[in-house]
Order: structure tokens, then sequence, then C-alpha cells
């Protein structure tokens, strides 16, 4: 495994096609009664031809890539701005660097600039708290 110190890039993590239906699963879920998020017909006044993606989905693509990068587990804090809306069919790619280190509680932790992008426009922007499974490099 490779050694973690400030500068080292998380993994980028990519959803290569936001699913309309996934959108209306998880609005039944989450109870979301707004319409944007399966209607066609809702989005159509905002300007926009394709239905909007919930902001739980949008940050869980943030926290896959966390994960995928050190476990399950790893995630201790994830603060983030939704900047742009994602539409159905987007593709998206999450990345991140790590910007600072420490440990508390003996546990070794990276603080990550974290970001969503599609194509070249940011929709989402944050930072991330992750325990990491190995020791750190200062």
């Amino acid at each position: 495994m490779t050694e973690v110190k400030i500068g080292t890039k998380v993994p980028s993590w990519t959803m290569e096609h936001v699913d309309a239906q996934r959108m209306k699963t998880m609005a039944a879920i989450l109870r979301d009664p707004y319409e944007v998020h399966w209607d066609h017909e809702a989005v159509r006044p905002l300007g926009f031809d394709r239905v909007i993606n919930q902001g739980p989905l949008n940050l869980s693509y943030l926290a896959n890539m966390l994960m995928a990068w050190q476990g399950a587990s790893c995630v201790r804090r994830l603060n983030v701005r939704f900047t742009l809306p994602v539409f159905e069919g987007d593709k998206l790619i999450a990345h991140g660097t790590v910007i600072d280190l420490e440990q508390v509680a003996g546990e070794h932790r990276a603080t990550c600039d974290v970001h969503l992008d599609r194509g070249k426009e940011t929709v989402m922007v944050g930072t991330a708290v992750v325990a990491l499974d190995q020791a750190v490099s200062s």
C-alpha cells in the first residue's frame, strides 16, 4: 500500500451514468415528495429537460471514493457544498487530495479536499476526515 502524506491524491471514483430509476427509488426510500427527482414535467419550468439527482446520492459518490481508498468504516467527517445540480445521464468523477495528517486517540487520520466533477464542472466541493489503515508520513 502507498504511504499517505500531504499531497497524496485519493484514487478517483467514477459514476458512469446517473440513473433516473435509482433517483425514483431513492425518492421513495427517503419519502422525498419533490417531483424533480422523477418527473420530467416538473423540471421543465426550471429550464431543465432531465430529472435532478438527490443530494444524498451525490454525497454517496464521494463516500464511495473514500471507502474504496481506506475501507468501509474510514469516514469520520464529510462536509460538502452543492454547487450545481446533477442530472440523469451525467458521468461524475470523485476526486480528493490529502491536505493534513493527524493522530487522534491513536488513530491516524487524513483531512482531504474532495470534489465531484461532471466534465470540467465541479458539482460538489468539501472536506473529508478519513481514518487511515496505515501509518502516515509527515
